[in-house]
């Protein structure tokens, strides 16, 4: 019987994720050997604190506070601290030792990506990051290698599990935002400073990553529209699904034209949008997450699974240590990521989508008319509207509540029509403006 080779793994972080990580692969060592072609041992598990309470069952002599030299006795390094450092630095030597790396770490990918994958590519190392977008849902090797010789056009994720929670149980429940982020937080899903989810900066690090290996174009952090959802209130979901919509917080990922220079490029963003309730993303429900692709050859695509979870997100780990051992098996350099195409990065005023706008207006003869003037002049057509009975105001000037979907218009001239008539002496307020994605 041939003897497999054996490789060296380093596991730098021992959370939730790591502990579960090196627990796997000491108790499935057998059955990840026999995929992979090669013993995965694992020769230690770095972490801040030796005595501290961890998930799994992890030997303590595996245990160490010495990052650097568990680096250098190991073939795969797994990160999993999180944080830009001293994650950065560790990946960098691990890298410049020759390792594979696999990281879940989608803060510093979306930072630091490029020096990373360049790093890599110098030495013909790979780096590997199922588990950075979408934790248990199989999406990165799909996009980069299923895909690979197709054209995605765009991508709509829910790529946060903790937002997901809170908007459908403010759709199905009726509760609050504020009442659902409570529920989230006793549940876990939400951090005691839910900040990076609920005003969308973890997502908008997905997006920058999912745009960046969709299009083969370096799509900076920065680059990202952002908006949180804590503008989103009961009543605009229970409205939104009336009208045969549900709110959902969405990375969008486009390629698009710029309809004013010709220019083709990519954008990327995050914040909440109207998805119709025909659209597979409106029946993603609870913590779970779903990513849906657009192809030119393949067509619609949709991942959908557990987003977060310690187990979950290992599952995708064990499953860049698999691949990273067959590199090894097999031989040769790691495959570069590929950022080719070199596609502009197009600013969030070239979207073009459909808008839903409320307002609250003076209820007499004439307000229609105005109104549709400011969206007539600055080129934005109405697709419908909607306008309820008197609700507010005074006697003498009473107010009702109308509701304006249009057709395609581009962001900039939306948003010169929204400031238009925010100035509007007719208009009392404007309620919301959301947009209206997956049509």
């Amino acid at each position: 019987m041939i003897e497999q080779r054996k490789l060296r793994v380093a596991v730098l972080g021992g959370g939730s994720v790591g502990s579960q990580v090196a627990s796997l692969l000491i108790a499935h060592g057998d059955e990840l050997a026999a995929r992979a072609g090669a013993v995965l041992e694992v020769v230690g598990v770095a972490v801040r604190n030796l005595d501290a309470p961890r998930d799994g069952d992890i030997p303590k002599e595996l245990l160490t506070t010495d990052a650097s030299a568990l680096i250098l006795q190991a073939d795969i390094v797994v990160e999993l601290i999180g944080g830009l450092e001293p994650a950065r630095t560790l990946i960098l030597e691990a890298l410049n030792s020759g390792a594979d790396v696999i990281t879940a770490n989608k803060a510093l990918l979306a930072t630091h990506g490029p020096e990373l994958f360049e790093a890599a590519e110098q030495v013909g190392a790979q780096l590997h990051y199922e588990a950075a977008v979408g934790g248990a849902i199989p999406i990165i090797r799909p996009l980069r290698d299923s895909l690979a010789g197709d054209r995605v056009s765009r991508i709509l994720g829910i790529v946060n599990g903790t937002t997901n929670y809170i908007l459908d149980r403010m759709d199905v429940e009726g509760d609050t935002l504020e009442n659902a982020l409570a529920e989230a937080t006793r549940l876990g899903y939400a951090e005691a400073d839910p900040t990076a989810d609920i005003e969308g900066f973890d997502a908008a690090q997905k997006a920058a990553i999912l745009a960046s290996l969709a299009f083969h174009t370096t799509v900076p952090l920065e680059a990202v529209h952002r908006e949180g959802m804590t503008s989103v209130t009961l009543e605009q979901v229970v409205s939104a699904r009336k009208a045969g919509y549900a709110v959902k917080l969405l990375a969008i990922c486009e390629r698009i034209t710029d309809a004013s220079t010709g220019v083709e490029g990519v954008t990327a963003r995050v914040h909440p949008a109207l998805v119709p309730l025909s659209h597979p993303l409106a029946s993603v429900h609870g913590a779970n997450n779903a990513v849906f692709v657009e192809a030119e050859a393949a067509g619609s695509l949709m991942f959908y699974g557990a987003g977060a979870g310690g187990i979950q997100t290992a599952s995708a780990v064990l499953g860049d240590i698999v691949s990273a051992a067959r590199r090894h098996v097999a031989g040769g350099p790691g495959v570069a990521e590929s950022t080719q195409a070199n596609l502009p990065v197009l600013p969030m005023s070239s979207v073009t989508t459909k808008y839903q706008i409320t307002l609250t207006v003076v209820d007499e003869p004439g307000v229609l008319a105005a109104i549709a003037t400011q969206f007539s002049d600055r080129g934005v057509s109405v697709e419908a509207v909607s306008q309820s009975v008197r609700d507010g105001g005074d006697e003498a000037r009473p107010t009702a509540t109308l509701v304006i979907v249009t057709h395609r218009a581009e962001e900039s001239s939306l948003a010169a029509t929204v400031t238009a008539l925010a100035a509007s002496p007719v208009v009392s307020s404007v309620v919301s403006v959301l947009r209206v994605e997956g049509q």
